[in-house]
């Protein structure tokens, strides 16, 4: 499958381990949760990136005692209208800070992309490589939004709160 990074199809520099291979030296490897789960401290030791598999009906909080160490979480669209790893992105960006990559797998539609950058998500494992001019007009169809999000751009509030507070007293804001 094509992986989009900043709207471009870019190398997956991970490989995917099943439940019982072992695990490769120095290539940046992705576990299934369960595997991780029943060894993660020997599985952390890697001198190498490592990312989990997290299906969407187990509780992200499982993983606070490892984001610290994790690269990568990769978070799973059963079917397109299943939204339970928004939510899953949302806590793992703005509850428990996670700064590695978060990355959508699964059933990934066009129109629901700009809603998972929102998220927090950084990267995208999508079925057609013809979809990656979709999903880069996506990121540059709006500039400013007002709400916060994942993503933590600055809202449409925030930003005439700062204009404001800058500004000479009795000269016009335009906002």
């Amino acid at each position: 499958m094509p992986l989009i990074k900043n709207g471009r199809i870019t190398e997956d520099r991970y490989i995917k381990i099943l439940d019982d291979a072992p695990l490769p030296e120095d290539v940046p490897v992705i576990v299934p949760a369960e595997r991780f789960l029943a060894d993660a401290e020997e599985i952390l030791r890697c001198d190498t990136p490592v990312g989990i598999i997290w299906p969407n009906n187990r509780k992200v909080a499982e993983l606070v005692p490892y984001l610290d160490r994790l690269a990568l979480v990769v978070l799973v669209f059963p079917v397109f209208k299943d939204g339970r790893a928004y939510s899953q992105a949302r806590l793992l960006r703005e509850r428990y800070d996670f700064r590695g990559e978060l990355r959508a797998t699964g059933q990934i539609l066009r129109d629901q992309f700009l809603f998972q950058v929102r998220a927090g998500f950084d990267t995208f494992e999508v079925t057609k490589a013809s979809d990656v001019d979709a999903f880069a007009a996506a990121l540059t169809r709006y500039s400013v939004f007002y709400q916060t999000a994942g993503e933590r751009r600055i809202s449409v509030a925030r930003r005439r709160a700062v204009r404001l507070a800058a500004a000479v007293p009795g000269e016009a804001v335009v906002s």
